[in-house]
């Protein structure tokens, strides 16, 4: 079965974060943007492990009407390091803070900071049967390869027992396959979110395809056993992360990596400091010049909330607005939930809101999208071509090849690689794939397996649009 995962969040208890953020909340807002499966975050913080156990059906089932949780936290180690924890029950999460109690005030935050280093965290993890990875590895804080330019650097002997990477808002499939070492990894995309809202909860998701909405189903899906895995991962574009490119943290003036080094990373205009984007960091990593998605690997689509697509159409200043919000309730009670609207609903059935909605939707399924690199702490942005905004949405079909085309900005369509898909190529493979099989059953066939790929084969051309 199939099942969309949201496995990184925040509690009211964690720093910055929306009282807003409680269980029966999260569990009603997690069914409206089409998640099954939630991770209920900050699991070792006292008061939230007491709602957490009020929720509990059993020790290893946690679930609010239709929406399954499972006990999961992220920690901060001694390096300033982010780890995320999947566990398998509330008990192991109660021994988990047992376990880290001395080494941290675990009600100081909901995301508790330890005096112990990743290898610990991991021996910990592991004693508990517990599932454990690097949180948003590649951002200029708080993350793997901010400190460490290698697993093992961080992990030590128990580098081999690391199972996943969460990519985070600044990173795709494509910037982490250029590095060797991540090719055994299963990549997750998590919304970190810290409040309910539509643009926060779930804004990045993992699919996955699994025997049952339980740990061990997901622990199976995790490390790819018995056929179980990941078959979608769901982001936003890199340059939209606010760390993508190198950039002053004060003004958010860019700079190349040899402009930063040579100002020794100290913008010569206000005297911040510049701090190393993503893409930079990983060309300092990189093994591969290009993605090598190895044959495991699910395709990555790059999508934003569909409430954020509505305020883009209208030319909105917020997702508050009357019109966004009255545009978003119609399509998501239409649909069920967010992801049939913005992933699955045919552009006919679309018709039920605003035009200028659809010819948005249907740009962002193709990638026809224009965007502005954020850095420094500055958020990247989108927008549409202003020939989409204007059009029917038939008009949005027959010109999709039809790029807006400026000196600063980036078209993902262009050079994009196997993983990097539109919408398009989706239902293109989607075809073919279906005449295949429709060929073999009229031959009395049965379907079979798809042939064995290589490593570098793109990850958007398997045999995975059943999704």
């Amino acid at each position: 079965m199939k099942v969309n995962a949201d496995l990184h969040l925040h509690s009211k208890y964690s720093m910055a974060c929306s009282g807003k953020m409680e269980l029966p909340t999260i569990a009603s807002e997690a069914s409206k943007k089409g998640m099954e499966l939630i991770g209920t975050g900050d699991c070792t913080h006292p008061e939230w492990l007491k709602d957490i156990k009020k929720a509990a059906i059993s020790d290893k089932e946690i679930r609010i009407g239709n929406t399954f949780f499972i006990p999961t936290t992220e920690i901060e180690d001694s390096n300033r390091v982010h780890h995320l924890l999947i566990l398998p029950s509330v008990s192991k999460a109660e021994e988990l803070a047992e376990k880290i109690a001395p080494f941290g005030n675990l009600e100081a935050d909901g995301r508790p900071t330890v005096k112990l280093d990743g290898c610990e965290i991991a021996e910990i993890a592991k004693d508990l049967g517990a599932l454990i990875g690097p949180c948003h590895a590649f951002t200029p804080w708080t993350a793997l390869y901010a400190y460490h330019d290698s697993l093992e650097s961080c992990y030590g002997d128990m580098t081999d027992y690391i199972s996943f990477l969460e990519l985070g808002l600044s990173a795709d499939s494509d910037y982490a396959d250029r590095i060797e070492e991540l090719q055994r990894l299963t990549f997750l995309t998590n919304s970190d979110a810290h409040s309910p809202y539509t643009n926060k909860l779930a804004r990045e998701f993992t699919q996955f395809n699994v025997p049952d909405i339980t740990f061990e189903g997901l622990r199976k899906a995790i490390l790819r056993e018995q056929g179980y895995g990941p078959t979608l991962n769901v982001g936003f574009f890199p340059e939209e992360g606010k760390y993508n490119r190198s950039a002053c943290i004060k003004c958010f003036t860019r700079y190349t990596l040899p402009e930063a080094e040579a100002n020794r990373w100290h913008c010569p205009k206000c005297g911040g400091i510049i701090k190393k984007g993503v893409a930079d960091r990983i060309n300092e990593l990189a093994d591969f010049e290009k993605p090598r998605h190895p044959d495991h690997r699910p395709p990555y689509l790059h999508l934003i909330p569909l409430a954020e697509i509505i305020q883009m159409a209208f030319g909105h200043a917020s997702i508050q607005t009357k019109g966004v919000k009255t545009a978003w309730k119609t399509l998501v009670e239409n649909f069920g939930n967010e992801v049939e609207a913005l992933i699955y609903a045919e552009p006919d059935a679309l018709e039920i809101v605003d035009d200028r909605i659809i010819n948005a939707i249907l740009a962002f399924r193709k990638g026809d999208v224009i965007i502005h690199p954020g850095g420094g702490g500055q958020y990247g942005w989108l927008e549409l071509p202003e020939t989409l905004k204007a059009e029917k949405p038939g008009s949005a079909e027959k010109s999709a090849g039809e790029k807006k085309k400026t000196s600063k900005t980036t078209k993902r369509e262009k050079g994009k690689t196997g993983a990097q898909i539109s919408f398009a190529d989706l239902e293109s493979i989607k075809s073919t794939e279906t005449a295949k099989t429709d060929e073999e059953n009229r031959a009395g066939e049965e379907a079979k397996a798809p042939e064995e790929e290589g490593p570098e084969k793109p990850a958007g051309q398997r045999s995975l649009f059943d999704f």
